[in-house]
């Protein structure tokens, strides 16, 4: 094939796999942004629409949220932050893991940041679905009245689905997402482009002294009205956090071609339709389209909320497996529902208490206008996180000078805050909620990391030193133990320490094996690792050896299938005749240690749900051995 034929070949399938990646990206990474058209513009019209709204308010409100996605998606999610990836990897917990290898002094303020922003996007995981299936359902009520009271149950009904299939994986229907969020996207900006004739000078809205005039002439409703605005960028994390399964340019090909200008249109639709018809300012949204056209865009708008949900459910999946791989968790069954893609996963108990937390939601507030209350300070909260270590990143890693640095990023920050300090006003009207999901995420958070380093300072001083260990044990004496054949592995997370287990195994049992290894696992800072850097050894003696298995925080610790590859290297042990030693440790609170005496007992029981270590790590079920010991922390 000539030089040129086959350049051109290689051209079109990247091509290609370009336009695949596009489109999948449209139906995960956008599908909670591409939602709110639902509500946004409707809340952000009620502070100002009691005497009804003027030209100047609808304009300036409408130029507020496309200078709003201009300035937060496009500036700085897709051109900059998409860039402030962990070896391809985004998210906010992606960003911190890169940000603490050259952490100097301030590691624990990043460190509560990063829990911040992890606790926050939890919170966003819990009211999104409620919020936006409420929004879609309600467009019943335009269909026919007498459906009014049905909206809650019908809502109820397809979250319980939705929370219920996710044991099956979304493998199977992840393929139609794209499909149907870009329909979603299409009928949104035709609707919106169809009502532009209501009136043109909505395009006045592009000029941004529109939106600076809305702010100064209303004041403080105007203020007011930001929390609103601040809606229409809700999913807006989830670009960053979903860079690893898509890549950069997917998801930016996708945002100006499609997503940018369908928004765009159909805000700038519905500002016109509320100035011919200030009536339709009950719910401009399902307004745009014609009464024959309503109930099929209610059920395409209740699709796009189901997948909107399945992505942010998605997230929180993905978020909370960092998190135990980072340490800010204890180990939860995560089950692979996918043979292909390592991202499709499953958590019983994070779906559990999200289920639990959404059903909270619907039932408490009831409709879409109630829950638009309570939304905002989660988003508007994770995303002044994410611009702070963005800051970290750019001097860091881009290696730019501070002041720099705080130059470009300034600006932002300050209009992030001006959006938060908007949303914190609803805070006695639902408000609380986001804030009392994201303290109690992070204060089990902190508990777990606190009380894990206190636990391993407290068995640090009873410790035995493993080469001290094996220098005594292997010299020749009357009280030597057995010696048997066969392997045992025994499980550490301190490889220079002897795990109890050893110790009580020779204590109780009088037997050494004639070959051992300390097995430590560990979770790097990077997304995944190298098979040729998976494991290393270190021979200590004849019989012991010292392993060290490394994964990255978006892998399965699968530490059989570790072995399997670590014997292909030429370490001989057969899997079959390897025993598996565990440490388990019961613990008893202690009055007068670190922690307040209810951390304690929290931190115990986290400890205590905590997954079987041998589930967990993919060990062979018949070959595990666990000895217990007591510890007061």
């Amino acid at each position: 094939m000539p030089h040129t034929e086959a350049h051109a070949v290689a051209g079109h399938s990247r091509a290609r796999t370009l336009l695949i990646l596009a489109i999948g990206s449209v139906g995960v990474v956008y599908g909670d942004i591409g939602t709110s058209p639902l509500y946004a513009f409707r809340e952000a019209l009620r502070p100002i629409s009691h005497d009804g709204v003027t030209w100047v308010e609808v304009v300036g409100l409408i130029s507020l949220v496309i200078w709003t996605l201009t300035i937060i998606v496009t500036l700085k999610y897709v051109l900059f932050l998409l860039r402030a990836d962990n070896q391809g990897e985004g998210g906010t917990l992606s960003l911190l893991a890169l940000l603490m290898k050259t952490a100097n002094g301030h590691k624990a303020i990043l460190f509560f940041m990063g829990l911040a922003g992890a606790a926050l996007f939890i919170g966003d995981a819990m009211i999104t679905p409620a919020l936006s299936v409420l929004s879609a359902v309600e467009g019943l009520k335009l269909v026919t009245p007498a459906l009014s009271e049905y909206v809650v149950p019908i809502s109820v009904v397809i979250l319980v689905v939705l929370f219920a299939v996710q044991s099956w994986g979304t493998a199977a229907v992840s393929r139609f997402f794209g499909p149907i969020t870009i329909l979603w996207f299409l009928v949104m900006g035709v609707a919106g482009a169809y009502h532009l004739g209501d009136d043109l000078s909505i395009l006045l809205a592009f000029n941004p002294a529109y939106a600076v005039n809305f702010i100064y002439q209303d004041g403080y409703l105007g203020f007011v009205v930001l929390g609103a605005v601040f809606l229409t960028v809700t999913g807006a994390e989830a670009l960053y956090a979903d860079l690893g399964h898509f890549g950069r340019r997917p998801i930016q090909w996708a945002w100006f071609c499609l997503v940018f200008p369908a928004l765009a249109l159909n805000y700038l639709g519905q500002g016109a339709l509320v100035l011919k018809h200030p009536e339709a300012i009950d719910n401009p949204f399902f307004l745009l389209f014609p009464q024959w056209a309503l109930l099929p865009a209610v059920i395409l708008a209740t699709a796009a909320t189901i997948i909107a949900s399945q992505a942010v459910i998605t997230g929180a999946f993905s978020i909370t497996r960092q998190a135990i791989h980072l340490g800010f968790l204890p180990r939860m069954e995560i089950f692979h529902t996918s043979e292909t893609q390592t991202g499709q996963i499953y958590l019983p108990a994070v779906n559990a208490i999200l289920l639990f937390g959404v059903m909270l939601l619907v039932f408490v507030f009831g409709s879409s206008e109630g829950l638009a209350t309570a939304y905002g300070i989660s988003v508007t909260g994770a995303m002044v996180v994410t611009t702070v270590l963005a800051f970290e990143f750019l001097r860091m890693r881009w290696r730019w000078k501070p002041m720099t640095a705080a130059l470009v990023l300034l600006p932002l920050l300050l209009l992030e805050l001006t959006f938060l300090s908007a949303n914190l006003l609803k805070v006695h009207d639902g408000g609380y909620v986001p804030i009392l999901i994201a303290a109690t995420c992070m204060m089990m958070m902190w508990t777990w990391v606190r009380g894990t380093a206190l636990l391993r300072e407290k068995t640090r001083h009873i410790e035995v030193p493993l080469d001290a260990f094996v220098k005594s044990i292997e010299k020749k004496s009357a009280h030597a133990p057995v010696s048997v054949s066969g392997t045992a592995i025994f499980l550490t997370s301190d490889p220079d320490s002897t795990p109890a287990a050893l110790l009580h195994n020779i204590k109780h049992n009088r037997v050494l094996h004639e070959q051992n290894f300390i097995l430590t696992i560990t979770s790097t800072n990077t997304p995944k690792v190298a098979p040729a850097e998976r494991c290393s050894m270190e021979r200590l003696s004849d019989r012991f050896a010292r392993i060290q298995i490394r994964f990255g925080f978006m892998e399965t610790q699968n530490v059989s299938q570790a072995l399997g590859l670590f014997r292909k290297s030429g370490v001989k042990f057969d899997i079959m005749t390897t025993s598996f030693y565990l440490g388990r440790r019961k613990l008893v609170p202690d009055r007068h240690s670190g922690m307040p005496h209810w951390q304690d007992r929290l931190y115990i029981a986290m400890a205590n749900a905590a997954v079987d270590p041998s589930d967990y790590f993919r060990l062979p079920t018949n070959r595990v051995v666990e000895l217990g010991s007591q510890v007061i922390i």
